[in-house]
């Protein structure tokens, strides 16, 4: 599945997900959310993969948010759907989204899941024999 990778220019943490994306040769489609926002449905498809809905992906701290002198729980799920079209600045970034699995923000560990999952158990053996030649030189 491809991984989408929706940032912004300006967010240092969307472009070191890109960074770890491209060194990582995860073919990705990206997209600033900026200059293209994501619609209805597409945030819908985001919504459904998060725990905690709407504050899972609003950037509740932000000063475009702060300005706008609201709370979330005070809206509907319509009308903030229509509130991220309209000002996808509100929106945390970056989001990582390959359908199945959701990333908010950058975070090194967690972005780990993107890669397919050959590499992860070829990782995870080279660590496990590492692990096993480290308690033998201690036992030898």
């Amino acid at each position: 599945m491809t991984v989408n990778l929706y940032y912004s220019t300006s967010s240092k943490s969307s472009r070191s997900a890109r960074a770890w994306l491209v060194e990582n040769n995860i073919p990705f489609n990206e997209r600033d959310i900026i200059a293209n926002p994501l619609d209805r449905d597409e945030l819908k498809q985001i919504l459904r993969l998060t725990e905690n809905g709407f504050e899972d992906i609003v950037s509740t701290r932000s000063k475009a948010f702060k300005a706008l002198h609201i709370e979330l729980a005070d809206l509907g799920f319509n009308q903030l759907l229509d509130l991220l079209v309209e000002k996808p600045q509100l929106l945390k970034r970056p989001i990582i989204y390959d359908g199945r699995r959701l990333q908010i923000g950058y975070n090194e560990e967690d972005i780990r899941a993107f890669l397919p999952r050959s590499v992860r158990k070829s990782e995870l053996r080279e660590i496990q024999q590492k692990l096993y030649d480290d308690d033998q030189q201690a036992v030898g």
